[in-house]
């Protein structure tokens, strides 16, 4: 399984529409992605003054082949415009291999 992060940068002046992150966003990554081998999507708040993050997605794919695929996929598209919809942010992503 790979694990991809997608981190948010911020503050507490910062927009982001936490609502419509958890209840739109993930569900429409879920449904777009779901069929190109994604296991699992959501995320949470950092605590306190969360080093400059204000949002963490954590997104599980099966492999690299799977999350390539689904970043790739004509449905990758209305995932970011749906972004510009939470936040005028630009996330950041990295990637994590779970062992």
């Amino acid at each position: 399984m790979i694990t991809m992060l997608v981190t948010y940068a911020g503050d507490i002046h910062t927009p982001f529409d936490r609502d419509h992150w958890i209840n739109v966003h993930f569900p429409l990554v879920r449904d777009s992605w779901g069929p190109y081998g994604l296991v699992s999507a959501g995320g949470f708040f950092p605590q306190g003054d969360g080093a400059g993050l204000i949002a963490v997605g954590v997104v599980n794919f099966h492999d690299a082949v799977a999350m390539e695929a689904a970043l790739n996929s004509p449905e990758t598209a209305q995932i970011m415009a749906d972004v510009d919809i939470v936040t005028a942010l630009r996330p950041q992503r990295s990637l994590v291999k779970l062992l």
